[in-house]
């Protein structure tokens, strides 16, 4: 009688990835939404596709919030590092990710809420040559450029408009944020905020009038040589951030469940925290309103009075 010895064969190792992809149910991970949403509204989110421009101070906070709303599907578009001039307030800036990618560090943090996820990444950004890619197929379009990025933002809007595609800017200002709904066979982008044939500090001025005709925000700065407009920068905080991506979240979920009402442009919205105000109201002809148009006025004399006074 002869004896055959088996040789043990190593176990199978799984990499983290599909690790987490084996423990993951995307039923368990999401089943508390439950309740605001109902099953089938959970499996309408699961099936929508979001492209979000940005992924610094709200783009990251927009990208995670929505994903732990259950949301299925993502572009995402970022060209930039993070640096410790971010820890401030985004997402994504961490020691560990210093001077890495803010669209593949985001996508990594989203695939960590939802394994299942369907991410496309732009790690150029959004350009004329790729817009119509990162627009393609999504049922909603998330604006977190930069407050400075005004021509590629006003190409993007246009472009949704074109395509059908409804579109929600929301800004983080001092510790609130402003937010406005873009339907596309509404007011649109170009008609609210008049940026045609207007200079670069113009149009930041008609950007940020539009954004927040009451101003809720401007009595919580304490010193106001931190605004800049000419270099490009401006203070910001974590609160307004998150406050950004709370509203829009809110409203993607109307949108996307059609649950309504909503209130597109010329309504505009603040909230700041700081002040614990709340603000609604309609902008009949945009920054075109004449109460707009005085306003620019007076903030065109307080800025040229700044950049003489940094000469």
């Amino acid at each position: 009688m002869t004896t055959s010895l088996a040789v043990p064969t190593e176990p199978e190792v799984q990499s983290p990835r599909e690790c987490s992809h084996s423990l993951f149910s995307y039923d368990e991970a999401f089943s508390r939404n439950l309740g605001w949403f109902t099953e089938q509204e959970q499996l309408t989110l699961r099936s929508k596709r979001i492209a979000i421009a940005g992924m610094g101070g709200v783009g990251g906070f927009h990208v995670t919030t929505l994903a732990r709303l259950g949301v299925g599907a993502f572009h995402i578009a970022d060209f930039d590092h993070f640096e410790l001039v971010n820890f401030n307030r985004q997402a994504g800036a961490n020691m560990s990710t210093l001077s890495k990618p803010k669209s593949t560090t985001m996508a990594e943090q989203v695939e960590d809420i939802n394994p299942g996820v369907d991410i496309r990444i732009f790690e150029d950004g959004v350009t004329d040559q790729n817009v119509d890619a990162f627009l393609a197929g999504v049922d909603l379009f998330v604006d977190g450029f930069d407050f400075f990025v005004l021509e590629t933002r006003r190409k993007v809007f246009a472009r949704c408009r074109e395509l059908g595609i409804p579109a929600i800017t929301a800004a983080p200002l001092g510790m609130g944020t402003a937010y406005l709904y873009f339907k596309p066979d509404g007011m649109s982008f170009e008609e609210y905020f008049q940026f045609e044939g207007e200079d670069e500090i113009q149009q930041y001025l008609k950007f940020l009038i539009g954004l927040s005709p009451k101003g809720l925000h401007r009595g919580a700065l304490v010193d106001d040589t931190r605004v800049n407009l000419k270099e490009k920068r401006g203070p910001s905080t974590v609160i307004g951030c998150q406050l950004a991506a709370g509203v829009v979240g809110a409203n993607a979920v109307k949108i996307l469940l059609e649950r309504g009402p909503l209130k597109p442009v010329p309504w505009y919205h603040q909230f700041d925290a700081y002040e614990g105000k709340f603000v609604t109201k309609r902008l009949p002809a945009g920054n075109r309103n004449p109460l707009q148009r005085l306003k620019l006025v007076i903030a065109r004399r307080q800025m040229r009075k700044m950049l003489s006074n940094d000469n």
